[in-house]
């Protein structure tokens, strides 16, 4: 199985209107919206052979539309063949569909990506924090502070190139 097959048989079971799919580093990138990533992961899963879910992580576009996203890879270890899934929210609203239901070890993952990102994965579970203390009141690898502290004096911007 190629990634030109599972594009194509993944087109014949939904609309190619509202996604986005491209290849990079010989691994196929599906981009599609938030409402039908539980289905397309289902579908990856139950009829392509994509048995193996990877990873789940959370991405932070400041600049973008939709600021928020997920990352879904899967394996399909019978072909050996693997694929990446995306989907984009908003800050306003954070919300994804869970994937508990079809892989269990997505718990502790949405786990992590809601604790670092704010993401709210809709059904989960047990969505609490996983690493970081509960009464933390942001996000930590969300990209809303400076990198510097600008009231530093101790450093000259020349020995850092600027």
């Amino acid at each position: 199985m190629s990634n030109e097959e599972v594009l194509k048989q993944f087109l014949e079971k939904f609309d190619a209107s509202d996604l986005h799919a491209s290849e990079s580093f010989d691994m196929l990138t599906i981009t599609l919206n938030t409402g039908r990533i539980h289905d397309a992961i289902k579908f990856l899963r139950n009829d392509l052979g994509f048995g193996f879910l990877t990873d789940i992580c959370g991405i932070h576009y400041p600049d973008a539309e939709k600021q928020l996203g997920v990352i879904y890879h899967l394996h399909n270890l019978q072909e050996n063949i693997r694929i990446r899934l995306k989907t984009f929210v908003t800050i306003a609203n954070p919300n994804v569909p869970t994937v508990t239901d079809l892989f269990a070890g997505a718990n502790w993952m949405e786990r992590e990506t809601f604790d670092f990102y704010g993401i709210i994965f809709d059904g989960h579970p047990n969505l609490k924090r996983i690493l970081n203390v509960d009464y933390l009141d942001y996000y930590p690898l969300r990209k809303e502070y400076p990198l510097e502290d600008p009231t530093r004096e101790d450093k000259e911007d020349h020995f850092f190139g600027r």
